[in-house]
């Protein structure tokens, strides 16, 4: 390509705007993390909701409504580039903060989270693009390490701070005038700071045309749905693993409160969960090193076991142990189950693949929100905590058997079969 002498790709070639995007999806993380230990128990102790399913209703919405945009943002991105899905994503937050201060009743909560959907799968999903753009693929995965890793800190200290500004205050108004300001924040650095990045991603397109480049969009949906098995095992675990994130956004405040746990402890253990997330920093560049199947598998069993534990032990310090354990199996898959595909799909049509990688992931926390909340419903709280480390063991065997090596230079992957030429 004749930009290609003028365009360059590299973390290093592109830190202020790469920075910015680290600021961003810190920023979303900051959004979502705002919920998290506070608006569950707001809805059983202010809006008087005694159904455990009716309280998870506002997970199912926040899923499939990100679940389906996380598929249309890809493609979205592809056609009309990244900032313009960025900034509308950011501008999709902003009554955010009014309806969960003023909402008088758990239905208002689930409309807001309706929105917190779309503004999650918008600015995430070109979060992870723009960095994998600038990046390279020499630096894939450390691209979506940083990212994910940027992110899920933000929902560490978005839980904590609220927990904080609920035990000193009270569960609402104050912890959404914080989400307030974050919300308003991204919105203007989105407009005003943030350049366009899909021309990088045009870098990696070969001047000779390749069977698998600009499949059409249903062709991709297929492909990454069940055309290959390599990216149907990194889809199922991409779901599976959403429950666990279900369980502690939904489950883990209520068992812990059941069990005279304070608000502000609450939201601790749970930032310490996310917080682990952090180390996607050092497990998206090992798999550069290793592979992306090591420690997918790793952590798969890893976040099972850290699960588990949590109901069957009791203390406040083996909580947080635990809760750092499962954090830590989710920092060793999560990074580099998203690399999968973008290591698979060809650059034509990557940003989509993404996209449908990321649907039926985030699909998990609706399926999630509704298998959690019945089975707390007609069992126990403690009974979701088993059913969610049973699915992760057994997505794990499927990712063993099934997911090979993606690595650009030593991966055992190949596409299945030549794609047919589109009409």
């Amino acid at each position: 390509m004749s930009t290609g002498t003028e365009l360059k790709q590299g973390i290093r070639e592109h830190l202020g705007q790469f920075s910015l995007h680290i600021l961003l999806v810190f920023a979303t993380g900051l959004t979502i993390g705002s919920e998290r230990a506070v608006v569950p128990v707001l809805g059983r102790d202010v809006l008087g909701v005694e159904s455990l399913f009716v309280i998870g209703s506002f997970v199912v919405s926040f899923g499939f409504v990100k679940a389906i945009l996380n598929l249309y943002a890809g493609k979205w991105g592809g056609e009309y580039g990244r900032k313009p899905v960025l900034v509308l994503g950011w501008a999709t937050a902003l009554p955010l903060p009014l309806i969960l201060i003023f909402a008088p009743s758990w239905g208002w909560i689930t409309l807001g989270n309706i929105l917190l959907g779309v503004n999650q799968a918008l600015t995430w999903s070109m979060a992870i693009n723009a960095k994998i753009d600038l990046a390279g693929p020499d630096q894939r995965g450390l691209a979506v390490g940083i990212d994910e890793a940027f992110g899920y800190s933000g929902v560490a200290v978005g839980a904590w701070i609220t927990g904080v500004i609920a035990g000193q205050f009270s569960l609402r108004p104050e912890p959404f005038y914080f989400l307030a300001v974050v919300v308003v924040l991204a919105f203007l650095i989105a407009i005003f700071l943030i350049e366009e990045t899909v021309q990088y991603a045009q870098l990696e397109v070969d001047d000779e045309d390749h069977h698998d480049a600009n499949l059409p969009f249903v062709e991709v949906l297929k492909r990454a749905t069940y055309g290959d098995r390599t990216l149907f095992a990194a889809a199922q675990a991409g779901h599976i693993e959403k429950f666990v994130d279900t369980l502690y956004w939904l489950a883990v405040p209520l068992y812990l409160t059941s069990e005279g746990v304070g608000i502000a402890s609450v939201g601790f253990i749970v930032g310490v969960h996310s917080a682990m997330y952090f180390l996607q920093i050092a497990t998206g560049g090992l798999a550069d090193r290793i592979g992306r199947r090591p420690p997918v598998i790793a952590g798969m069993f890893l976040t099972a076991a850290g699960v588990l534990g949590m109901v069957l032990f009791e203390g406040y310090l083996l909580w947080v142990v635990l809760s750092a354990v499962s954090g830590l199996g989710m920092a060793l898959l999560y990074p580099n189950l998203m690399t999968v595909p973008g290591d698979a799909a060809h650059p034509t049509w990557r940003a989509t693949g993404m996209g449908v990688y990321r649907m039926w992931r985030d699909s998990g926390y609706g399926i999630g929100a509704i298998l959690i909340g019945l089975t707390m419903e007609f069992a126990n709280v403690e009974a979701a905590f088993y059913m969610t480390a049973i699915l992760m063991f057994v997505s794990g065997v499927v990712v063993y058997i099934w997911m090979e090596e993606t690595h650009p230079e030593f991966g055992t992957h190949e596409p299945p079969a030549p794609a047919e030429p589109s009409v």
